[in-house]
């Protein structure tokens, strides 16, 4: 079992930076591929990055691919999402998942979030 919260999420001009963190709790933490989904009003949540259980594979959509950084510390259960150069379209509901492999797919995801607001200014 794992609970996650989210935070770091607000309001940014574009071209500006957020870190998002994500503090999972439970015993299990380093057996979980963690990842970050986002959901803007009307659409699906869709995939944005996701990290290994040891921290050394990432993959990241290409939309964000150069922009965002994912990061792990596993000795304090953290997850970070380090967004830079932000754009309008960037502007959704973010949520933290776990899922026991790296994969892409929202299903796949076992324990989410509830959520950090990131709206990012025109």
């Amino acid at each position: 079992q794992m609970q996650l919260v989210e935070s770091g999420g607000g309001l940014v001009q574009a071209g500006g930076s957020l870190r998002l963190s994500c503090a999972p709790s439970g015993r299990t933490f380093s057996n979980y591929a963690m990842c970050w989904f986002r959901q803007a009003p009307g659409k699906e949540r869709e995939f944005v990055a996701a990290i290994s259980q040891g921290g050394r594979l990432t993959y990241y959509a290409d939309s964000v691919k150069g922009r965002f950084t994912i990061s792990r510390d596993n000795a304090k259960n953290a997850v970070y999402l380090q967004m830079n150069s932000l754009k309008p379209e960037d502007t959704a509901v973010y949520y933290c998942a776990g899922s026991p492999g790296l994969t892409t797919r929202r299903v796949d995801y076992n324990y989410w979030g509830q959520g950090t607001q990131v709206t990012v200014s025109s």
